[in-house]
């Protein structure tokens, strides 16, 4: 093509920025990617959140803010630290009074681990923060003069927001005729269109951003590059592309990831649907994405297949919202292909995991991490939340998972609006009773959005500012919370006491390779059918292919005798 708004006229860059866990190769810039470069476009991409100067500067940050807080404080500790971190970065790239500066990053750690930093502790934090900057400003503007872009954009999610405002307007001052653009998570829940924090981030970033597209990324980018939407627009939709959508059966793009340095993510990626069949009320898939939909099983295996021939991976990060609806059919065909696959993904408690038969056949079928969003062992908050099981199922469900040697991961959600003491108490209770049957427990706090959830408009009439109101400039992303039963600040302290009982119970919630390690050594002792370690699978000299063979270990159910434990 070679028209004026034909692909001959780009060179696009697209860039991940710090900081976002590395499970994965980002999916948005290099589906991007395969996808425009099938339609002409160069395009390079590369992800600075895994670049080790920078990482350093992350774990340094942490180490630091992990000393300042009191042992029983520290809660959950890393991921609501990320909400700290966050927030630090965007007052710090808007920082204008340092005054104000530094009582703003004392308030954004008071409201999180409920201790007060003193003054030096908070400057010895902005100090790593002014370091990582000035080393992502180097890596940059070395990207930006050796790929010399005509069109720069980024991903944005809570983790990377504050460094991609840093980056547009680094761009916009060394390459003022660079178009910049940005799309993301982010306009899921944060930035949602309508909010005050959308409203307050158009106008902040009015100089140097000059595009915003929400939804169905793909198509939006090529169209916008072709010149068929308006240039005097800065916010692009669905509603440009009369709704279009992507056909997630036919239009196939596997990201391309030749950029990607491989050896740093733990997982290749896939996923066999989109959106997600429950509506839970704090989520915010169904709303986003629309009606639930499933890929053929035999597409989503092949795809899997290909990416394992290419770079050797056979573990897959499943990023679907849920597995539930194809998870059988799914197995059925990775058995059938023959090919050693393993992955993780995200699985509801349902009766179908409450047969000890499917869970078998799932592990044969290289299930290896279930993902499970429990949130709560009492009935009530569940029906609060509109989960549509039970603790029963939650039993049955992990019990099977784990007899089969699926490690279990569960999440509870910590302070759900009307959660009582007699209701948390009840998920203490669970997680104890099934404490041998789950590999990792992890909570987090309930967080509310402006607008977005299934019961945002229930929950509208009590939100309130967490931060001070005349903080919005440095912040530009304000947060809410609710003033209703239980409070922040008990929230914090229930998630403090889960991590304590979860320590106490010896259920690991692992983050470095060592505790990975350590927690699929536990596992093993537990669980003669469990799947292989992480450090195995990430051996690239070994080609692990057991799960066609766990019927020649122990296959009897478990049954509960009338006294005592489960017994093998």
């Amino acid at each position: 093509m070679t028209n004026h708004t034909g692909p001959d006229r780009h060179r696009i860059l697209l860039v991940f920025l710090p900081f976002w866990t590395p499970y994965i190769p980002p999916q948005g810039i290099t589906t991007l990617k395969s996808y425009l470069q099938n339609r002409g476009y160069y395009v390079r991409t590369a992800d600075l959140s895994v670049e080790g100067n920078l990482k350093e500067l992350y774990d340094e940050y942490f180490r630091l803010l992990r000393a300042y807080i009191p042992g029983n404080k520290k809660g959950n500790f890393f991921n609501v630290g990320h909400d700290v971190l966050l927030n630090h970065m965007m007052a710090h790239i808007n920082r204008t009074d340092e005054e104000k500066y530094v009582r703003l990053v004392k308030t954004i750690v008071e409201k999180t681990y409920y201790t007060v930093l003193t003054e030096p502790r908070v400057r010895e934090l902005n100090n790593v923060l002014t370091v990582l900057f000035e080393r992502m400003e180097t890596r940059l503007l070395e990207l930006l003069e050796v790929e010399r872009p005509t069109v720069f954009g980024s991903t944005a999610y809570s983790g990377t927001l504050a460094s991609c405002l840093f980056a547009f307007r680094l761009a916009r001052e060394k390459y003022p005729h660079v178009k910049t653009i940005i799309g993301g998570g982010s306009f899921a829940d944060q930035l949602i269109p309508g909010t005050p924090n959308f409203d307050r981030f158009l106008e902040s970033t009015e100089d140097y951003l000059d595009k915003i597209v929400i939804g169905e990324g793909r198509i939006i980018f090529d169209r916008w590059l072709r010149g068929e939407l308006p240039e005097d627009r800065r916010v692009y939709t669905k509603d440009d592309i009369q709704g279009k959508t992507v056909d997630i059966s036919t239009d196939v793009d596997v990201p391309d990831l030749c950029d990607m340095d491989l050896s740093k993510y733990i997982f290749m990626a896939a996923t066999g649907s989109r959106s997600c069949p429950n509506e839970c009320s704090f989520c915010n898939v169904k709303i986003y994405w629309g009606r639930h939909k499933v890929k053929n099983v035999e597409q989503t295996v092949r795809e899997m297949i290909n990416q394992y021939d290419k770079y050797g991976n056979q573990l897959f990060f499943m990023y679907d919202a849920l597995l539930n609806t194809f998870i059988s059919d799914f197995s059925k065909e990775i058995i059938r292909s023959e090919v050693p696959l393993y992955y993780v993904g995200y699985l509801k408690a349902c009766k179908e995991a409450c047969d000890v038969d499917n869970a078998m056949l799932w592990r044969q079928g290289g299930f290896y991490r279930a993902r499970m969003g429990v949130e709560s062992g009492s009935q009530r908050v569940l029906d609060i939340i509109n989960k549509q099981i039970t603790p029963q199922e939650i039993r049955d469900t992990v019990v099977n998972l784990a007899y089969a040697g699926i490690k279990t991961t569960t999440y509870w959600i910590v302070g759900h609006p009307g959660e009582t003491e007699e209701d948390f108490q009840q998920t203490l209770d669970l997680i104890e009773e099934l404490r041998n049957d789950i590999w990792e427990a992890e909570c987090n706090p309930f967080n509310y959005y402006y607008t977005g959830q299934q019961s945002a408009d229930e929950w509208s009439k009590r939100r309130f500012l967490l931060y001070p109101e005349d903080a919005s400039d440095e912040l530009i992303v304000q947060t809410w919370t609710l003033n209703i039963e239980p409070s922040r600040e008990e929230v914090y302290r229930r998630m403090n006491r889960f991590v304590q009982h979860c320590e106490k119970l010896g259920i690991p919630n692992p983050y470095s390779i060592d505790e990975l390690y350590k927690a699929d050594e536990r596992w093993k002792r537990l669980h003669p059918n469990a799947v292989p370690s992480i450090v195995d699978l990430k051996d690239m000299n070994l080609c692990v292919d057991e799960s066609r063979t766990i019927k020649q270990f122990v296959m009897a159910k478990r049954s509960e005798p009338e006294e005592g434990d489960f017994i093998l």
